[in-house]
């Protein structure tokens, strides 16, 4: 019996052992044997299970995320839930884990790290409000002062990521008064240099980044750094303290693509710092030999490009532009930029109009819509399309009369002297082309014996480069015309016809007079009825008669207004603005547009107070009773201005809230322009958004929030706007 006791009591002993242990670690006791247990459970278990799959999700994003050094490189990489969707089931996994810490080890001292890796996985999954709330909650409740200082430095990040730039600098300005670690020191300086560098504060930012560097170790990610301070010194003008940057990331373990965007920056920075020397031989040559750099090339060309506009080698930067262009390899982005830089040129230097609109459009139709151009641009293409349409009326009306205005004699003369011309043209390029198609079907039968897959080598992706389709539609519509699809549309036995209505952009050569029908083959030849045909055929358009000549005035009129316009208001060039306003007043002195223009020269000369006043004293005593009178009246007098405004105001709503939408905004759209500047602007414009809504349909409604966003970044009213901007894009994607 003994035996059997004793043998009972060595069975159970391990058991009650095993129970009085698992009671005495309690997750909510206190005693050092169960703080022990938990920490060493908490740690090595769920909470290094969690770690990894955060170190592992975060080394995909990071490989994943496509740099773009045509931008401003953020000095943090941004934490974006798009990019996070490929670790997703890693990221949830982590938070799965670190719940574990929270649930199940109380006393851990890792439950505050567990809460900040969990408020960081949702935070990347897009969960802000949930991310956040675990990141407070660590502040309020933490029991480590590092873990608690780390939570708020993740916490500044978020809100920056939100730009929410107060409450990010609310929350900097807590930590700097901190003692805080070395790797939280780090971090925090790092975190504000990112704050200041996405608000726009460079000098700030790498002020902060020359006290960071020295806690740095030498890794890509402080040479992708050190790249950052060096754009930021370059957009603040010290490029020899961007170049000091430049050399150092190639002293940091950098990749390829930094290594050579690093050194090609640099090389950029030195022709800005020696004018005297020369684009092609400061290095760029060696890059370009160099067989590794060959699908960079382009950007090679790109900036090559900058250069020869900086030094005002305007050819020499359209073809170094050309050349990015054609050098392209998948790399559609770098593609975009190079045709931006081309539209921006051919507007600016060359005053192309046409080529400029066809590469805004090239540009537009391979810019990714997520990318920060992309607004502007699509900004800048609708008010050039608008632009070259009133352009070529003012171009061609105007030709068209300097040749009613010639003697008959010489006016049939200048006719028959066109017509030679574009024939002599067309034969030398019809003979061009032929010989280049002989020399292209050779080289192809040597190359690929007539194989279809090698014939056309490089040619045939010229079908793809938009900027060549834009300029082949021009290029065609210039010769031929708007043609209908249909057969036989070459063939010089069919009517002779004009191929552009007056009203068509591009329906007229530089002389005004409109394409004539296809030629013939061999070319027209002087006094037979071909030629004659066609004379009179370019001779139709010219305004002989009166009542031609006084319709051709009212187009160049309308279309003279119209971009004296779209320069003050699209494409905010001033001076442009007062020259085709003051042309009209000089062309057409009894316009029925006289007191708008002595308005609109009125805001133009913003920074000419003298002829400010001159437009305001002349609209004043020649119009005193109209409207734009009382508009100049309202934004010179600011004391009336703001007396008045609320008053307004409350006028206007009360029409809104009676269902009275036109007239409020018609009231609105007429008394807008005499609160600009003023502190109640953006409030009369937000009222202008909802009256669009009611009275010009989704479509308007959605452009009028975009205006405002552009013209009002600052407004108060902002995030309401953004909120009914996803609102009614949710909306016309269901419809």
């Amino acid at each position: 019996m003994t035996d059997r006791f004793t043998s009972h009591i060595r069975r159970t002993l391990p058991l009650l052992a095993m129970m009085i242990v698992v009671a005495a670690c309690s997750q909510y006791s206190s005693r050092p044997g169960a703080i022990t247990f938990h920490n060493v459970a908490a740690r090595y278990n769920a909470y290094f299970m969690a770690e990894q799959d955060m170190a592992e999700a975060e080394f995909e994003m990071k490989k994943a995320y496509k740099e773009n050094y045509n931008q401003l490189l953020p000095i943090l990489l941004p934490m974006d839930s798009v990019l996070a969707q490929s670790v997703k089931p890693k990221l949830q996994d982590a938070i799965k884990k670190a719940s574990i810490v929270a649930e199940k080890h109380q006393n851990s001292k890792w439950i505050d790290n567990s809460y900040i890796l969990l408020g960081k996985s949702r935070l990347y999954l897009g969960q802000w409000a949930d991310g956040l709330e675990a990141l407070r909650y660590v502040y309020a409740n933490g029991r480590d002062e590092d873990d608690k200082n780390n939570a708020l430095i993740l916490l500044m990040r978020a809100y920056i990521e939100h730009k929410d730039y107060s409450n990010a600098l609310g929350v900097a300005e807590y930590l700097s008064q901190q003692p805080l670690g070395k790797a939280s020191q780090r971090d925090f300086y790092l975190t504000k240099a990112y704050l200041h560098q996405q608000n726009g504060e460079y000098l700030t930012s790498v002020a902060i980044l020359e006290e960071t560097f020295p806690l740095l170790k030498k890794s890509t990610e402080t040479a992708r750094i050190h790249f950052a301070a060096a754009q930021m010194y370059d957009r603040l003008g010290q490029y020899a303290l961007a170049n000091r940057h430049y050399k150092s990331v190639n002293r940091n373990k950098p990749n390829y693509d930094l290594g050579f965007y690093s050194a090609m920056n640099s090389l950029q920075n030195e022709v800005v710092l020696n004018p005297q020397r020369d684009v092609s031989n400061v290095g760029f040559d060696k890059m370009l030999r160099d067989r590794k750099n060959d699908d960079l090339k382009d950007r090679v060309y790109f900036t090559m490009g900058l250069l020869a506009e900086h030094k005002k080698h305007i050819p020499e930067a359209v073809s170094y532009l050309q050349q990015a262009a054609a050098a392209s390899k998948g790399n559609m982005q770098q593609k975009a930029y190079t045709y931006l830089q081309l539209a921006r040129i051919e507007y600016e230097s060359l005053e192309n109009f046409e080529m400029s609109k066809a590469y805004y459009d090239s540009a537009l139709a391979i810019l990714p819509q997520e990318a920060p151009e992309y607004r502007l641009v699509a900004d800048r293409k609708r008010a050039l399309d608008n632009f070259v349409t009133q352009y070529t009326v003012v171009s061609t009306e105007d030709s068209l009369q300097r040749l009613a205005k010639m003697n008959p004699a010489a006016l049939d003369n200048k006719i028959d002297a066109i017509i030679e011309a574009r024939e002599k043209k067309r034969l030398e390029e019809e003979e061009k082309a032929r010989k280049a198609q002989i020399a292209a079907q050779n080289a192809s039968l040597q190359q690929g014996g007539g194989n279809p897959l090698v014939t056309g080598g490089e040619r045939r992706f010229e079908l793809f480069d938009p900027a060549l389709v834009n300029k082949g539609k021009i290029d065609f519509k210039r010769t031929w015309g708007n043609r209908p699809l249909e057969d036989d549309w070459r063939r010089s036995s069919r009517p002779m016809r004009s191929l552009a209505g007056n009203n068509a952009p591009g329906g007229a050569d530089s002389t005004g007079v409109a394409q004539a029908a296809a030629p013939e083959p061999n070319g027209l030849q002087k006094g037979t009825p071909q030629w004659d045909q066609v004379h009179a055929l370019l001779k139709k358009d010219i305004p002989l008669a009166d009542t031609a000549f006084a319709a051709s005035d009212r187009k160049k009129e309308e279309a003279l207004y119209n971009l004296g316009k779209i320069y003050r208001f699209d494409l905010k060039e001033s001076h442009r603005a007062i020259a085709a306003f003051e042309r009209v007043l000089s062309e057409y002195p009894k316009t029925q547009y006289k007191d708008e223009i002595y308005y609109l020269l009125f805001l133009s000369n913003e920074e000419n107070t003298a002829q400010k006043e001159s437009w305001k004293s002349k609209l004043l005593s020649e119009y005193p009773t109209s409207t734009y009178a009382r508009l100049v009246n309202k934004t010179t007098d600011t004391g009336g201005t703001s007396g008045n405004a609320t008053k307004e105001y409350e006028a206007m709503y009360k029409l809104y809230a009676d269902g009275n939408y036109t007239k409020a905004l018609e009231d609105i759209e007429k008394n807008l322009p005499s609160y600009k500047g003023s502190s109640m602007e953006d409030k009369f414009a937000l009222l202008r958004v909802f009256l669009i809504g009611k009275v010009r349909g989704k479509e308007a409604y959605g452009q009028a929030i975009t205006e405002f966003m552009r013209l009002y970044p600052t407004s108060i009213y902002l995030p309401r706007l953004k909120e009914m901007q996803e609102f009614n894009s949710l909306s016309m994607g269901k419809r």
